[in-house]
C-alpha cells in the first residue's frame, strides 16, 4: 500500500449492527426494487433520445495507492446532458406518473413514447408536477416536464446556489426559493401541491407516498445494471454516497437481489453535517438530522431518510462512513489531477463522497478491518454528477470544469 501519495483524510467508519447477509431479499423488497421493474425502466429509458450507457473508468494508480486490486468509477456526468444520474430517476418518474394519470383518463395503457404523440402531449399540458430539490433531482424533473409538455414548479431551500437554481430554470420550470433546509422545502412543496392540485415527484418516500419514489429508484437501477455489465469481475466493495438513500438503496438492492449473501460489501457514505442514515443505524430506528445541514455536498444535504430506501438499507448496508466537506474537496482535486496514468475526471462535490471515504478508510487500520479492505479488494464507485455548479467547482478545484474536461480528452 502506498498511501503516502495521498493526503491524509479523516473518516468515521463503523459496522452496521443490523446487517445480516443471510437475510433473503424477500417479497417486500422485491415490491420496491426488482428485476421486473428494472426491465420496464430499461425498456422505456433506452428508447429516449440521447440514451447511452455512461462510461466506467478504471483507476489502477489509485488502486495501488489504496492497496487494493482494482478501482472502477462509473461516471454519470454525461447522462442525457444533465450532468448527473438523476436524469434516470426524476424524469422517468414524471413519465410514469403521466402515463398512469392520462392512461386512466384515456382508458388504455400508455408508454413514455405515447406521451410524445400530439394527442397525449396536449393532455400533459393540463398537469403540473413539483418537487423539492438540492439541485440535480429538480433539474431532472424540470427536464422531464419540458420533454413531455407538462407544467413544473420546483422548490429549493435557502442554501441552494444560484447556479443550480439557474440550471433548473433553464428547462422552463418555475423555481421557488424557501427558507429553512431541504426537508422544510419538501414539506412546503407537498403542502402547495395539495392546495394547487399538483403532483409531487419526490425522490424521498414517507407514509402514504411511495409509488413515485419507487419509480425514481427503479430508474436509478439502470445505471447499476450498466455498471454490472461493464465490469469484468464483480466488485468486492461498493462505496455509495447517500442523501435520502434512494441511490444507495438502488445499488444495494440490485446486488442483494442477484447475489444474496455473496453480494459485495456495501458501504454507505454521508457528509458529517447530514448523516441521517448513519444516525438511524446507530439508533436502530429512523432518526432525523435537523438544523441547517449546510454541507458542500449539496446533493447529499438531506436530514430525513426515505422510508422505502430504509427498508433495503437497514439490513443491506454492511458499514457506514461519515466524511467532512474537506475530504470531498480533496477527492474532487485528486480526480481532476489524478495519480499517474489514471483518467482525468470532472466530478462534482456529491459524486466523490465514496472516493473520499475509501481513501480515508485505506489510511486507517481500524477502518480497513471494519470494511475488510485488502490487496484483493475490487472497489466500485458511482460518480453521480459532474460539475453541476461550474462556478463552485472552479472555486473548489482551482480550475474550471471546461479546462479539466479538455485535459480529460487529451489523456483519453
Amino acid at each position: 500500500m502506498n498511501t503516502a501519495v495521498l493526503a491524509p483524510l479523516a473518516v468515521e467508519c463503523f459496522a452496521n449492527r443490523a446487517a445480516n447477509r443471510m437475510t433473503p431479499y424477500g417479497a417486500r423488497r422485491s415490491e420496491i426494487l426488482s428485476a421486473d421493474a428494472l426491465a420496464l425502466a430499461q425498456r422505456e429509458l433506452s428508447q429516449w433520445q440521447g440514451y447511452a450507457p455512461t462510461p466506467l473508468h478504471s483507476l489502477p494508480a489509485l488502486a495501488q495507492a489504496l492497496g487494493v486490486a482494482s478501482v472502477q468509477y462509473k461516471d454519470e456526468g454525461g447522462r442525457f446532458g444533465l450532468g448527473s444520474f438523476k436524469a434516470l430517476g426524476g424524469a422517468y418518474a414524471v413519465a410514469r406518473l403521466l402515463c398512469r394519470q392520462l392512461g386512466e383518463r384515456l382508458g388504455r395503457s400508455l408508454s413514455t413514447q405515447d406521451l410524445l404523440t400530439p394527442e397525449v402531449r396536449a393532455l400533459c399540458a393540463g398537469i403540473t408536477v413539483t418537487c423539492a430539490t438540492d439541485g440535480n433531482h429538480g433539474r431532472s424533473v424540470a427536464w422531464g416536464a419540458q420533454r413531455f409538455g407538462c407544467g413544473c414548479v420546483i422548490y429549493i431551500h435557502a442554501t441552494v446556489s444560484e447556479g443550480r437554481k439557474d440550471a433548473i430554470a433553464h428547462y422552463g420550470a418555475q423555481v421557488v426559493r424557501t427558507s429553512g433546509n431541504y426537508d422544510d422545502a419538501v414539506r412546503q412543496a407537498d403542502a402547495d401541491a395539495q392546495a394547487q392540485g399538483r403532483f409531487v415527484i419526490s425522490d424521498t418516500s414517507y407514509p402514504g407516498y411511495m409509488d413515485v419514489p419507487r419509480d425514481v429508484m427503479q430508474g436509478y437501477q439502470l445505471m447499476v445494471q450498466e455498471a454490472a455489465e461493464q465490469l469484468s469481475q464483480r466488485p468486492t466493495h461498493i462505496f455509495v454516497q447517500a442523501g435520502v438513500g434512494g441511490l444507495a438503496a438502488a445499488v444495494c438492492g440490485y446486488f442483494w437481489e442477484r447475489d444474496g449473501g455473496d453480494r459485495p460489501t456495501f458501504v454507505v457514505v454521508e457528509p458529517d453535517k447530514a448523516d441521517c442514515l448513519a444516525q438511524s443505524a446507530k439508533a436502530g430506528q429512523l432518526k432525523a438530522v435537523t438544523g441547517d445541514i449546510d454541507t458542500l455536498m449539496a446533493g447529499l444535504a438531506c436530514g430525513e431518510v426515505s422510508h422505502l430506501a430504509w427498508e433495503i438499507l437497514e439490513k443491506g448496508t454492511d458499514a457506514y462512513c461519515v466524511i467532512s466537506d474537506a475530504a470531498a474537496v480533496a477527492a474532487m482535486r485528486l480526480l481532476a489531477q489524478p495519480l499517474g496514468g489514471d483518467p482525468v475526471i470532472v466530478a462534482g462535490e456529491s459524486a466523490v463522497a465514496g472516493v473520499a471515504a475509501a481513501i480515508a478508510s485505506s489510511q486507517s487500520v481500524q477502518a480497513r478491518q471494519v470494511l475488510g479492505l485488502n490487496s484483493g479488494s475490487r472497489i466500485l464507485f458511482f460518480g453521480s454528477e459532474a460539475a453541476t455548479d461550474p462556478a463552485l467547482y472552479a472555486q473548489l478545484v482551482g480550475e474550471s470544469a471546461q479546462a479539466v474536461a479538455a485535459r480529460a480528452k487529451e489523456h483519453a
